[in-house]
């Protein structure tokens, strides 16, 4: 390894675990608060759920729905970048029980994947308030903003930036052997350590914190304003939902973004001192397992509660007798409008 590099090891995604609290320190004690085993568990249980849930949105909207508005892209790409997060979910699995590929492309592939996945599936769940937001609150005055076109036009631009920030992952990521081991690191060039840490953490807080939960909040405050002037049955469930969409968002990616923040100041010497690191990265540790569980919760709350979804998969489904018990509550007769473009009951 080449004197004043820096890395950084990996230990599962989005952060790759360090010994240092900031640079030319003396390194500190790692303290992990998960054991392998837990890890593992997690891992086993998002990659068989994700994959099921998000693979089931893709085969209804490709097989059965047809992909026809901006709801229908949007919910597609969703589950495309989740399904990205998910099947890079075996080879961290792998790497933690001691597996270690020494070709630099599986490690740089491991990390732009998670990475690629990470950021997409932030911006296209952002994407889809937007799309409520524009659906219900704006219903007459932009019914051509939300047109099959459009969607594919944003849905290009939300990759290309996703791509973009993932970039660093795949410029920087390297397996080196060092201590009889071999591990898949951050090699940062020497003398711009501290400005590339900064811009990862940045970035990641700037797509959660400061672009996408308050678009969220704003949208949905929007729409729980107009439905409440509404007389419509289905009001409660809509508001329900609104509420649950955001209390999820925020409890599984605000932790994580909060204690990379703290990580950021920490970088700039405020309030740096070795517990302090320690405590961060084992915090770290844990808010970016609970945010990596959010693939799973994805296809529940945007897809399955939906009824437009759920009546599309019961008429496919209805030459099956146990599926046909299962969506018995769904009108076996009832065909889904080429009209509705809400995949939701919003």
């Amino acid at each position: 390894m080449e004197d004043g590099a820096y890395t950084e090891s990996a230990t599962m995604d989005t952060t790759f675990t360090d010994n240092y609290y900031g640079y030319n320190t003396e390194p500190c004690t790692t303290v992990s608060l998960l054991n392998r085993s837990v890890v593992s568990t997690t891992f086993f249980l998002v990659f068989t759920l994700g994959l099921l849930g998000n693979g089931m949105v893709l085969w209804v909207l490709l097989k059965v729905m047809r992909v026809r508005s901006m709801t229908d892209v949007c919910l597609l790409n969703l589950a495309l970048s989740d399904l990205l997060t998910v099947l890079s979910l075996p080879f961290w699995l792998l790497y933690s029980q001691g597996w270690h590929a020494r070709a630099d492309g599986v490690c740089q592939a491991m990390a732009g994947v998670y990475h690629l996945g990470f950021y997409s599936s932030i911006l296209f769940v952002t994407l889809m308030s937007v799309d409520r937001y524009l659906a219900i609150v704006h219903a007459v005055a932009t019914p051509g903003a939300r047109t099959l076109r459009y969607g594919i036009a944003t849905s290009v631009g939300v990759w290309v930036v996703s791509s973009c920030a993932a970039l660093p992952e795949v410029m920087f990521s390297r397996m080196v052997s060092e201590d009889n081991s071999t591990q898949c690191q951050r090699i940062y060039p020497a003398g711009s350590v501290l400005v590339w840490r900064l811009l990862r953490n940045f970035g990641e807080n700037t797509v959660c914190l400061f672009i996408s939960l308050p678009i969220m909040i704003y949208c949905y405050v929007r729409i729980l304003l107009v439905l409440r002037r509404t007389r419509n049955s289905k009001k409660g469930r809509a508001m329900r939902l609104i509420f649950a969409i955001v209390v999820i968002f925020v409890v599984f990616w605000v932790p994580y973004n909060v204690v990379v923040f703290l990580d950021t100041l920490q970088q700039l010497d405020i309030g740096a001192t070795c517990n302090a690191s320690v405590l961060t990265k084992a915090a770290i540790e844990v808010t970016e397992i609970i945010a990596l569980t959010h693939c799973c919760v994805n296809p529940v709350i945007y897809a399955f509660v939906g009824e437009k979804f759920r009546k599309g998969l019961a008429n496919k489904c209805a030459k099956y007798l146990l599926c046909a018990k299962i969506f018995h509550s769904v009108p076996m007769h009832s065909k889904v409008s080429d009209n509705e473009t809400s995949n939701t009951p919003l």
